[in-house]
């Protein structure tokens, strides 16, 4: 985890230019649906179709939520090479996720709990991997043992739409297109809620934001 105000001119002006970047490239227009922005510790989750998801998303937050929010990534993605391993690092500030050594007292979930503390949101995609199509996989348990064990966090649902077509599975150069990202209203883990009924109803979330 680096610390903000440890980070040179070089490195700050890289976040607000490669922010700027993802921006022009997907040509997002952004909607915050009966939601506004703020400081306060959330977890954003998002449908999940394309690597410049998680860039994409945090991109569009205002400098001051960007500063306070952390993208989840897998660790060997992200450190495959010295370009990804200084952007997720020093730039994106990505809370990486090692998925080769998953240990019973240090799962993601733990990992995530830690890392944020009572300071950091996060940015996480509930399906695991990338979806093929336009439809939103199943998600994974992941969220919902979060919010469990941290049941004051605010969930943000969020829908992007058109990354698979701006950067498709196996490409390597983006597509210029348009793209919309959408954040919908808050919604928290209730008392008693019983995993399955959590995590449809938080996938209906961000698959309504689309037909809105």
């Amino acid at each position: 985890m680096v610390d903000l105000g440890s980070l040179r001119l070089e490195e700050k002006l890289t976040r607000a230019f490669l922010a700027l970047l993802a921006r022009f490239l997907s040509g997002a227009s952004v909607r915050w649906i009966d939601c506004q922005p703020d400081t306060c510790q959330r977890v954003y989750f998002a449908n999940h179709t394309s690597h410049l998801d998680a860039i994409v998303l945090w991109s569009a937050l205002p400098q001051q939520v960007r500063n306070i929010t952390r993208p989840v990534a897998a660790k060997d993605y992200w450190t495959s090479g010295p370009i990804r391993r200084y952007l997720s690092n020093r730039v994106f500030n990505a809370l990486l996720i090692d998925r080769t050594e998953i240990k019973v007292h240090q799962s993601p979930v733990d990992v995530m709990i830690r890392e944020i503390a009572q300071r950091y949101s996060l940015i996480v995609f509930p399906e695991g991997g990338r979806s093929a199509g336009t439809e939103i996989g199943e998600f994974k348990s992941g969220l919902y043992y979060l919010c469990k064990k941290r049941p004051d966090l605010e969930l943000i649902p969020v829908h992007i739409d058109n990354m698979n077509r701006i950067l498709p599975r196996g490409e390597v150069l983006p597509v210029p297109l348009l793209t919309c990202i959408s954040f919908g209203p808050p919604i928290w883990l209730e008392a008693g809620e019983p995993k399955t009924d959590f995590l449809r109803r938080a996938r209906e979330a961000v698959r309504r934001l689309k037909e809105m």
